[in-house]
Formats: structure tokens, C-alpha cells, sequence
């Protein structure tokens, strides 16, 4: 593969990255207006409240970045991602530090660390897997913004107003 064959280059990931710190402050800050009860509520989201699905994003992006960037994995399997912080203070510092590090990390992407492949073995999968690394930060930030509209979803029909999410109204 060549540098021409990358479906995302370092300024991809450095723009997402900014991206992503952004979105995750507007929703954490609208949920933090939110009683205990009602970012717990099941909602019928796939990771049924708003306070899970918020979980397993920070979840998600701890794996991949233990993948990444050597991160620490995290310390539950993707079943009880949503579970992963009971408490709201420590999983929005939790947030807001994995999003500096997201930052760093994506500043000291280059474009010949995006040529690679990365080799992984898949829990969710149950095999490994090998895929172009290019691939899979794309992968890593669509994951964010996908759970993201869900979230944004779900604090919109409890009465938030989180903003516009679209990428474009952001620059």
C-alpha cells in the first residue's frame, strides 16, 4: 500500500480529534443537566441509557487507542462497556482526559504510520484480524459519532439541547 491508497491522512485525524473533544464537551455538558434518574433511564438505546451509551463510547475509544497508541485496555469486556463508569464525575473527567490524549495521540499521526496494518485479535469478532490502519482510524471516529447521534437522540427527547453535531457548522 502507498500513501495514495490511505483513506485518511494525519490532518483527518487531527481535524476529527478536535471534532470529537467538541461534541463530547456539548454532550456531557447537557447531560450533566440531567437528574441521576434520567441519564439512567432506559431508553431503548443499544446500550440502553444515555449514561451507557456515553460509557461505552469512552469505552470503544480506550480500545482502540490501547491499539493506537499503547493505551492501557479497558478493564471490562465490550458486553459491559455501558456499565463501565457508575459515576458520572469520574467518567467525565475520564472523558476529557481521553480526549487530550486523543488530541496528542492524532498530532503524532504520520502518513507512513497510516500505511500500515495493524494486527489485532477481536474479541467482538473472535479472531484476528488484520485491516489497514488508515481504515480503521476511520473506523475509530465514525464509531464516536455514530454513538454520539444517539446520545443526541436521546437527550433531545428529554428535553436538551445539545447543538448541531454537523461537522461542517463546527469550522
Amino acid at each position: 500500500m502507498t500513501s495514495t491508497d490511505v483513506l485518511v491522512t494525519p490532518a483527518f485525524a487531527q481535524t476529527m480529534a478536535v471534532y470529537n473533544a467538541e461534541m463530547n464537551r456539548r454532550l456531557y455538558e447537557a447531560t450533566g443537566r440531567l437528574s441521576t434518574d434520567e441519564r439512567l433511564k432506559d431508553r431503548g438505546a443499544f446500550w440502553s441509557s444515555i449514561h451507557g451509551t456515553l460509557a461505552h463510547i469512552l469505552w470503544g475509544d480506550t480500545q482502540w487507542m490501547s491499539r493506537f497508541d499503547g493505551w492501557e485496555k479497558p478493564p471490562v469486556a465490550l458486553k459491559d462497556s455501558g456499565a463501565l463508569f457508575p459515576d458520572f464525575a469520574a467518567m467525565t473527567a475520564a472523558r476529557f482526559a481521553a480526549d487530550a490524549r486523543i488530541s496528542d495521540w492524532a498530532g503524532r499521526v504520520t502518513a507512513d504510520w497510516l500505511v500500515g496494518d495493524l494486527v489485532w485479535f477481536s474479541g467482538a469478532a473472535n479472531r484476528e484480524i488484520t485491516m489497514a490502519k488508515s481504515k480503521l482510524v476511520a473506523h475509530f471516529f465514525n464509531h464516536q459519532t455514530h454513538h454520539r447521534g444517539q446520545v443526541h437522540a436521546m437527550l433531545t427527547a428529554a428535553g436538551q439541547q445539545p447543538g448541531d453535531t454537523d461537522l461542517f457548522l463546527f469550522f
